[in-house]
């Protein structure tokens, strides 16, 4: 401990913070694994030399920024909210976060609904119910209905990065392919192939244009 106390500070955060070294460079990765949310209360102990207190800051406000800017973000962070309470038993709660979702940010997402990391709702107006998948890095666009055929409470698999248009319907248990355009208003009741487009009611495959000769 004396040498410590004796020792530049400056030359022990040169051994603490340098690329090569595991906790450096993968403070990205090790950040992401803690699962802040906006509102959390942070604190680094044994900071030392602060490698994480900034970047843990940094994440917790932007996502109070992204609550307050989006007009559906506050929809999505109270969904996990809901998920959570729900996963640990907790009663009336998940009631009043989905309840929340709708008034705040006009986004009904059902408890079956499973919903992957990165999924983008530029606006509200949105409804989601059944047994559903929304893959991860899907864009789902305001006044649209991903819903459930009478009887049949399984409803459609989205893949990763799908774009779904304004006002479009997905009903039933439809699979939409990763990388899948869904045009504005159209209604989807068939399954949709990996990077295609479907516009129209019922929506239909556009064909792919030929490739440019010149």
């Amino acid at each position: 401990d004396d040498y410590v106390k004796q020792t530049n500070p400056e030359r022990w955060a040169g051994r603490f913070e340098r690329e090569g070294r595991e906790v450096f460079d993968q403070r990205d990765a090790i950040l992401a694994q803690l699962g802040l949310r906006g509102g959390m209360a942070v604190a680094d102990v044994g900071a030392g030399t602060g490698l994480f207190t900034l970047a843990m800051a940094e994440t917790v406000g932007q996502v109070l920024r992204l609550v307050w800017e989006a007009d559906a973000f506050i929809g999505q962070v109270l969904y996990r909210a809901k998920a959570a309470l729900q996963a640990k038993g907790v009663p009336f709660l998940p009631r009043v976060c989905h309840r929340l979702a709708m008034i705040t940010a006009q986004v009904c997402i059902g408890d079956p609904v499973v919903v992957q990391p990165g999924v983008y709702l530029p606006h509200g107006q949105v409804v989601v119910d059944g047994v559903v998948e929304i893959g991860p890095g899907a864009t789902i666009r305001p006044w649209v209905t991903i819903g459930l055929k009478d009887g049949v409470i399984r409803g459609a698999t989205i893949g990763p990065r799908v774009r779904i248009g304004t006002g479009a319907k997905i009903i039933g248990p439809v699979t939409i392919g990763a990388r899948a355009t869904i045009g504005a208003n159209a209604v989807v009741v068939h399954d949709v192939p990996p990077g295609a487009t479907v516009v129209g009611v019922p929506a239909h495959e556009l064909p792919v244009a030929p490739p440019d000769p010149r």
